[in-house]
């Protein structure tokens, strides 16, 4: 192997030949291995990485996956993305090579996270999951490995969480009245609430989003901090744009908060927060009006539920919320429509027994 030692400097050396995906011959030197042993496993490493070969470790899988992310997703996704790889996927297989990997192995994984201290949610276990089935799936179709080991061994916790949490609109009431001594998150909360906006959307709203003759507001846009920097991005899915329609009273507390901003332009963000205020604001307002902690998200399971409660079709909903398909609604809520069953045998009990009275 061409490794060589740099006698001025005590340490070794890698310098080597290869040809890349594009059949061009390259030289690769990386210098500073302590020893001869390091040097060797770089160059075996990199070669196996460049020939797309399934010697390669799960740690160099990663990064070319990583890389083939990196032009396709959005940055929050995509920092989203590596928080779990390098926290639960990369410690437990980075040095394995990937076809060294098999289910017995992703199940051990599995049960080391399912019994953990830190008691995941299902939910969560699932995702962690479901990120290390997607890295196996590229590595099958870009670098010929046989089978997915993770898709195999089976997944592990659940899609969709045991039970929802949402407030009624008393709850509602009670929480607003405990944050209204600051307009930003009174107007913040009720638009949350009443539209079932997502909060990076809420973030992401100018005054120009409304039209306030029409008692409407568009979507078109998503709103991410990162790296303390602010992102105005493209929304979630293609049918997140959208046109919300909005009850008079919301549209007048819209226009009586912008007219009080100083040096505001329409154009401009107009809510100047981050999702951190967001947080603070709803643990601030369920601490002073003493209602049950939800998260942020689940103002927009509130406002699902509540539309349910009101009779709305499922597809309406669905258009309203910004949903991919109806199939994510009816998903998502199902559990919520038990009672409407019963409704149901009730109506058609009553439906018979007019008829029965009616005949000759």
């Amino acid at each position: 192997m061409p490794v060589y030692k740099d006698e001025k400097r005590g340490t070794w050396y890698a310098s080597f030949y290869y040809t890349d995906w594009m059949g061009n011959k390259k030289k690769k030197k990386k210098e500073g291995f302590k020893t001869q042993k390091e040097a060797k496993a770089f160059e075996r490493e990199f070669l196996n990485k460049a020939h797309a070969s399934c010697d390669m470790t799960f740690g160099s899988l990663v990064e070319l996956y990583m890389e083939d992310c990196q032009s396709r997703l959005k940055p929050t996704t995509l920092e989203n993305k590596k928080y779990v790889i390098d926290l639960k996927i990369l410690p437990y297989f980075k040095d394995m090579p990937i076809n060294t990997i098999t289910p017995t192995t992703v199940r051990k994984w599995q049960n080391e996270l399912i019994s953990s201290e830190k008691n995941y949610s299902q939910t969560y276990l699932k995702t962690v999951n479901n990120q290390l089935s997607a890295i196996f799936n590229f590595a099958m179709k870009y670098y010929k490995l046989p089978s997915n080991p993770a898709r195999i061994c089976g997944s592990m916790g659940k899609k969709n969480a045991d039970s929802m949490q949402f407030w009624t609109v008393e709850e509602f009431k009670k929480f607003i009245a405990a944050v209204e001594d600051k307009s930003t998150s009174k107007v913040a909360f009720e638009l949350l609430f009443w539209t079932g906006m997502r909060s990076g959307e809420l973030l992401a709203l100018t005054l120009n989003d409304f039209d306030f003759e029409a008692q409407t507001v568009s979507i078109n846009k998503n709103y991410a901090r990162m790296k303390d920097e602010d992102l105005i991005l493209e929304p979630k899915t293609p049918k997140s744009k959208r046109v919300i329609t909005l009850p008079p009273f919301l549209c007048e507390l819209v226009q009586d908060y912008a007219s009080k901003l100083y040096d505001y332009k329409p154009d401009e963000r107009l809510f100047q927060v981050t999702k951190y205020y967001l947080h603070h604001e709803m643990d601030r307002g369920c601490k002073k009006s003493g209602i049950k902690k939800i998260r942020i998200h689940d103002l927009r399971h509130s406002h699902a539920s509540l539309l349910i409660e009101m009779g709305f079709s499922p597809l309406l909903i669905s258009e309203r919320l910004g949903h991919e398909n109806i199939e994510t609604t009816l998903q998502t809520y199902s559990h919520l429509y038990p009672n409407k069953h019963s409704e149901v045998a009730e109506r058609l009990e009553k439906l018979n027994e007019k008829n029965l009275n009616s005949e000759p």
